[in-house]
């Protein structure tokens, strides 16, 4: 199986199934760090070589830096820069920056995905001014972004700065990136790096023909959290109604809902790769994420999903733009 790659730069190859460690920050459980190192090894060997993670993802940074030690530097690790609002000198942001290089192993970063919690605090400017002066001494690659909406993308791509991806929540349900970032991102060579795209595993077997899960079922963050996002899209029932029309053409194509959700996803323009969380360590899905890259929906499947989600509610008019969720 070809594993597919695609360049954010000319020098920045990743996997188009990148290994999400959001699940490494303590809201999914605990993680030992030998069994979650090795599963790394195994992402690694099986050609999984990207891995989506960030400053306040727990200890993700340092496993970066010990599965450095013993793979060498032939992967590619995204981090995150989520800094508290507020101020933004040079030393606050280096100093933020260089923590990482030293937890990463590594005197430069591959890339830095900057997130910002509030548009009020136009601060945010002067943080990626430092970045990208970081940039320029060889500490960082690459410039990213985390949850802008396009707006605010479009105030940095108009200082001039640099900025290769935006990373946003993307799935059959939540189509809001379609509205504005898309058509903007083709016209400015901008990337979407998506999540939430598996829903947090609702898009799943596990939920087809379900009764819809209680508080006490949503034992993580993430199905509480797209739970949430189910209910105001339309509702369990029509989401049953769509796991229905994907289980029949997962059947088609010999592979698992989730693949097709991927699937699904990775074939929209801008989409450089969607994240799927790795539970590093208790569980692991290699084998099944490698089947999306065999996988070719057809004219029939298309129109069979579009029409559930014709029925659904519109969530850019509920939620807005991307990222809106956060803020």
């Amino acid at each position: 199986m070809v594993i597919e790659k695609t360049s954010l730069a000319p020098d920045l190859h990743i996997c188009r199934i990148l290994n999400g460690m959001w699940q490494v920050a303590g809201v999914h459980g605990q993680i030992d760090r030998e069994s979650a190192i090795n599963d790394m090894i195994q992402y690694h060997d099986a050609g999984f070589t990207t891995w989506d993670l960030a400053d306040i993802y727990g200890p993700a940074e340092s496993f970066i830096g010990e599965f450095r030690k013993r793979v060498g530097g032939t992967f590619e690790a995204l981090t995150k820069f989520v800094p508290n609002p507020g101020p933004m000198s040079k030393s606050i942001v280096t100093h933020y920056i260089e923590q990482s290089m030293k937890k990463m192993n590594t005197d430069c970063l591959d890339m830095v995905q900057f997130h910002w919690w509030d548009y009020n605090d136009t601060s945010y400017v002067d943080a990626m001014h430092h970045l990208s002066t970081l940039q320029k001494e060889n500490k960082i690659r690459h410039l990213g972004l985390t949850n802008f909406d396009t707006e605010r993308v479009k105030t940095l791509v108009d200082c001039g700065f640099e900025i290769v991806s935006n990373q946003v929540q993307y799935s059959i349900l939540d189509c809001r990136p379609e509205n504005l970032m898309v058509p903007y991102f083709a016209k400015n060579d901008i990337r979407l790096l998506t999540y939430g795209t598996l829903l947090g595993g609702f898009l799943s077997e596990k939920y087809l023909g379900a009764d819809e899960p209680t508080r006490a079922d949503l034992v993580t963050a993430s199905l509480q959290k797209y739970h949430n996002m189910i209910g105001a899209w339309g509702g369990w029932s029509l989401f049953q109604e769509l796991l229905s029309v994907l289980d029949v053409i997962a059947k088609k194509h010999g592979c698992s809902i989730a693949n097709v959700a991927t699937r699904y996803i990775l074939d929209k323009p801008q989409v450089a790769g969607v994240i799927i969380g790795a539970r590093l360590g208790i569980t692991q899905h290699r084998e099944d994420n490698m089947k999306v890259f065999s996988i070719k929906l057809d004219s029939g499947d298309m129109s069979a999903i579009h029409g559930v989600t014709a029925k659904s509610d519109d969530l850019f008019e509920i939620i807005g733009d991307c990222g809106n969720e956060y803020r």
